[in-house]
């Protein structure tokens, strides 16, 4: 097998990409791996081709991290700079790829958007696409509201009626800007446009949708393709875990991204859990301890915690939400507690929530007093950790890269096989 993976520069989207890199490559496929320029020594560490992208689509180090948006302004102000206007030299970079030596399948994650550029191509022409789930899944459905706004399912058809009425006033209104500068970057890669359809509808062209979690962690949906599969997250990390240690131990994150300010979620957890009889454990995803505010006395910090040897000893993990550490905390069955809401986390908390493995604060800058109190709650009901385990035994039973490979290779057999020759305009949409 001879296949493609693609990312953008970021480290939540990278690092699973990676681990299906060396899973890929211990099987005995040639992997050629699309991304930044900052992450080639990683891609070859996976044991796989690096491809840098150009600099119009490597951009995301560039952007302006010290304005805080959250909510509908995520989408509406950050999808063009950070995801659109790179998507025409993500698909030059594909594209180029593939004219120099064609491949069996490409493997590109949620937002990675250049890889649109190959549904321009008859599908018969072009390698079989797989959409690798890195974040929530953001696929239309009857029974799930519009993906961003961060709400959770109603059942029934008053659920319904609300969804319908949502994805319109989302379409046309709240996410109007989103909507249109989405809808005109797919007409410049040839991929045809929204036609009026909400904007992650793209999703269902993919040939496999792949989602890097368990079913029992993403919302059900009656209308969903037979081509969306679960494979689970894939980098793993459990092992057998002690008993969690007295008293308990609360691990404290804001990843490895939104951490640049520590008054979002850091800092008000250690003020409010300063007075509890627990230990608190922060990580600062790879800044500066001394950037940290000062530790009350029963805190202690690191720059990066190992979650196989760390996790099995903590009680309850306190989040802004990423999706990869939130996947971390259910394999070792973790009572959660989450505030975020930039990026992707309203959907990542609502998704908590909903699973009824944790507490979803519903702010990405909580109070002091919400987190004592979100963290009281948690260590008193059980109910939040049982839902955390059970949802972690499905992550332990999930096929992971293995189970992701032998679905790829299914459906390659089946294809005609494409063209061999060099074929395609290498420079691509764009130019």
């Amino acid at each position: 097998m001879n296949v493609v993976l693609c990312s953008v520069a970021a480290e939540g989207h990278i690092g699973p990409m990676l681990a299906v890199a060396r899973g890929l490559r211990d099987r005995g496929w040639r992997v050629r791996f699309i991304t930044g320029a900052r992450f080639a020594d990683q891609v070859a560490q996976a044991g796989a081709e690096f491809v840098a992208l150009p600099p119009d689509a490597d951009v995301l180090d560039r952007l302006d991290r010290t304005r805080r948006r959250s909510g509908r302004a995520v989408l509406n102000e950050e999808l063009r700079p950070a995801f659109l206007d790179p998507a025409p030299g993500q698909a030059r970079a594909l594209l180029g790829a593939l004219a120099q030596e064609p491949a069996d399948a490409v493997l590109a994650e949620s937002a990675f958007l250049g890889v649109a550029a190959l549904h321009a191509q008859p599908a018969g022409q072009r390698p079989l696409h797989v959409l690798c789930g890195v974040i929530p899944l953001g696929l239309p459905s009857v029974d799930v509201a519009p993906f961003g706004l961060g709400l959770t399912p109603l059942p029934g058809p008053l659920g319904r009626l609300r969804n319908r009425f949502l994805t319109w006033l989302a379409t046309r209104v709240i996410l109007r800007q989103a909507h249109a500068d989405t809808d005109r970057t797919l007409r410049e890669l040839g991929a045809g446009g929204l036609q009026g359809q909400f904007l992650t509808s793209g999703q269902r062209d993919a040939d496999l949708i792949a989602q890097f979690t368990v079913e029992s962690f993403e919302y059900p949906r009656s209308d969903a393709p037979d081509h969306l599969v679960f494979v689970g997250p894939m980098t793993r990390t459990a092992r057998h875990p002690p008993a969690a240690e007295d008293p308990p131990i609360v691990h404290v994150t804001q990843g490895t991204v939104a951490n640049r300010s520590w008054t979002d979620l850091v800092s008000p957890a250690l003020e409010g859990l300063a007075d509890l009889p627990v230990r608190v454990l922060v990580s600062t995803g790879g800044r500066d301890l001394d950037t940290l505010p000062q530790l009350p006395a029963n805190a202690e910090a690191v720059e990066f915690l190992d979650y196989p040897e760390a996790l099995p000893r903590c009680s309850v993990f306190v989040t802004n939400g990423g999706y990869g550490g939130l996947h971390a905390a259910l394999e070792h069955g973790l009572p959660i507690v989450v505030a975020g809401d930039t990026e992707d986390k309203k959907e990542t908390s609502a998704r908590v929530e909903w699973a009824g493995a944790g507490i979803n604060l519903h702010t990405g800058q909580p109070t002091p007093t919400a987190i004592r109190q979100a963290v009281r709650q948690i260590l008193a009901e059980p109910a939040y950790a049982a839902a955390s385990r059970r949802i972690g035994a499905q992550i332990a039973g999930s096929p992971g890269v293995a189970g992701l490979a032998e679905r790829i290779e299914e459906l390659v057999s089946r294809r005609p096989p494409a063209p061999r020759s060099r074929s395609g305009n290498p420079d691509g949409p764009g130019r």
